[in-house]
């Protein structure tokens, strides 16, 4: 479907697929985005689970992210309240530790957010300063939204494409009755787009 984003979009409508960005979609997206630029990624990732277990559970680099940037916030908001660190070394202990040993990169951004424990906000070291700031949140929120557009994508997709194949057999086995078939149905799609369709019809039937 890639390059063909009006095509997919007509495609979808006549075969009575959801809009490719339905409001509930979009509404999903939005409060999950929101909640980490707030800093409320606890309930981020809960969103973010009910969305679409899969994108975490396939994606441990976002995970990990998440979850240190949920570090971060804990770590802010004991700063800010005088709250006791015991809880935040024992989150990091039980939800980023084991997953730190296994990938270097993990463990160098886990130890970076620890120093912080070790500083007063005003006197953080730049490198801790940085974590403190929205950017990272941005820069998480934007990942967390790619993957979530990814994720939907390769649904559509799959989708589409099943779709597309059971056309392919319908047309075959009225062709092979002899019924009368004209030798391209139309997919409600530009003339290019359903030429593309077509051939990928006939590859699925040569291959399944």
């Amino acid at each position: 479907m890639e390059g063909y984003p009006q095509a997919a979009a007509n495609f979808s409508k006549e075969a009575n697929l959801p809009p490719q960005q339905d409001k509930s979609f979009v509404h999903a997206r939005q409060q999950i985005r929101s909640a980490i630029h707030n800093g409320k990624i606890d309930e981020a990732i809960t969103l973010l689970n009910h969305f679409n277990p899969e994108i975490l559970d396939q994606d441990p680099p976002l995970h990990f992210a998440l979850l240190r940037l949920q570090l971060v916030e804990r770590i802010r908001q004991a700063n800010s309240s005088g709250n006791d660190f015991a809880p935040v070394v024992k989150f990091a202990q039980d939800q980023l530790a084991p997953r730190a040993s296994t990938k270097k990169e993990f463990l160098e951004d886990l130890e970076e957010t620890m120093v912080m424990l070790f500083f007063t906000p005003d006197k953080m070291p730049a490198a801790q300063q940085r974590l403190l700031s929205p950017d990272l949140r941005e820069e998480v929120a934007d990942k967390v939204n790619k993957a979530i557009l990814f994720h939907h994508s390769k649904r559509r997709e799959a989708a589409i494409r099943q779709i597309v194949r059971m056309r392919a057999w319908a047309e075959n086995v009225a062709r092979e009755k002899k019924l009368d078939v004209p030798d391209i149905i139309d997919l409600g799609l530009n003339a290019t787009a359903d030429n593309r369709f077509h051939d990928h019809e006939h590859e699925a039937m040569i291959t399944t």
